[in-house]
């Protein structure tokens, strides 16, 4: 029987690495999955508009479904998009997790019991390897959100670059900022069609973070 999949997409490189590896291992990718914050009308943590989202899938080709949700219908909201995604045929779910664990479990626990297959192409590599990989790759990718306490304020908004993991391993960081340190917007890449004309804008501060905002040229 044909599989099909969605995947589990925030707009960032780990999401993407993901599609990259998936797409390249021959899977069929029919769908991005969304959930955004309903209030912010942006991807939680990283800051990204939904809009810049939507505008990354249509560079991919990939059709978004996209959620709102709010911290308390988070897990319901969830579950409604599994349900939905059998009704479409969906018979799996591509994540990017890297090595946390309970995160995995989390969305794995839920995945299955819904009766969609689970599927982790960057499970347990190296975040140092994984994060090279995608510059290899070709992806383009800035930094959107960092974690004060740990990441450096020059960082954001600032471009991925080899140099700069260098400075994630300096400072001691997990080189694919798994543990929240900081996030991404990839831009460009091999599986886009276009590159997105995209600019950084104003700054904003939240207890434990900064953000800086993303628009579209």
């Amino acid at each position: 029987m044909a599989q099909h999949y969605a995947l589990s997409f925030s707009g960032g490189k780990d999401s993407m690495l993901a599609l990259d590896r998936a797409v390249r291992s021959g899977l069929h990718v029919e769908y991005l999955l969304t959930l955004f914050d309903e209030d912010s009308q942006r991807v939680r943590f990283h800051g990204v508009p939904i809009a810049l989202i939507q505008a990354q899938a249509d560079a991919l080709g990939i059709p978004l479904l996209r959620y709102p949700t709010r911290p308390e219908t988070f897990e319901p909201v969830f579950l409604q998009s599994l349900a939905d995604l059998r009704q479409r045929g969906v018979t799996g779910i591509i994540f990017g997790n890297i090595h946390l664990a309970d995160v995995r479990a989390w969305y794995e626990e839920r995945t299955t019991a819904a009766g969609l297959s689970h599927i982790e192409p960057l499970w347990g590599d190296a975040p140092a390897d994984l994060v090279r990989e995608c510059l290899a790759r070709g992806y383009e990718a800035t930094l959107t959100c960092i974690e004060l306490e740990r990441a450096k304020p020059a960082w954001l908004g600032a471009t991925l670059t080899e140099q700069l993991v260098q400075d994630f391993e300096r400072s001691g960081i997990d080189p694919c900022g798994e543990r929240g340190e900081y996030h991404t917007f990839v831009s460009n890449g091999p599986l886009f069609a276009h590159p997105l004309a995209t600019r950084t804008g104003a700054i904003m501060t939240m207890p434990g973070f900064q953000l800086i905002d993303m628009l579209l040229e």
